[in-house]
């Protein structure tokens, strides 16, 4: 019995805290290496690259949650293949955290090439960041 009780609370956990939202294509988050915690209220514009004309434009704006994450960029209903970019603006949170900073934003450029979940996260400081596909 404590066993079962262990593994649908652990289960429970896990979904709650990792889950992706199955109806959106495209989730991130932001993860502050120096204080080895969420970036919290942090503004990430979504952009897609029109390869025709070679202009970006604007898809979406969210703001990072408790978490640091975004779980709802791309509604699969309108999702397309393509070059996007998430564009974290990052200054403000810097500044809120009387951090000096080198970088006031952000860019990372990605391509989505089929209907697979895709999570473009970013480990972030006030001098360095680096990203990933995770999942």
């Amino acid at each position: 019995m404590k066993k079962l009780l262990f593994t649908l609370l652990f289960s429970a956990f896990a979904t709650a805290s990792y889950a992706q939202n199955n109806r959106y294509q495209l989730s991130s988050h932001i993860l502050d290496v120096s204080s080895g915690t969420a970036a919290i209220g942090v503004p990430v514009i979504l952009e897609k690259y029109d390869e025709s004309t070679k202009i970006w434009s604007f898809v979406e704006e969210k703001i990072t949650d408790k978490n640091g994450r975004i779980t709802d960029f791309l509604n699969y209903k309108e999702s397309k293949n393509g070059i996007y970019k998430l564009r974290f603006l990052v200054a403000d949170y810097f500044k809120s955290k009387k951090i000096e900073s080198f970088y006031p934003f952000v860019e990372v450029v990605f391509q989505i090439k089929d209907t697979n979940h895709y999570h473009v996260p970013i480990t972030l400081s006030g001098y360095g960041y680096a990203t990933y596909r995770g999942n």
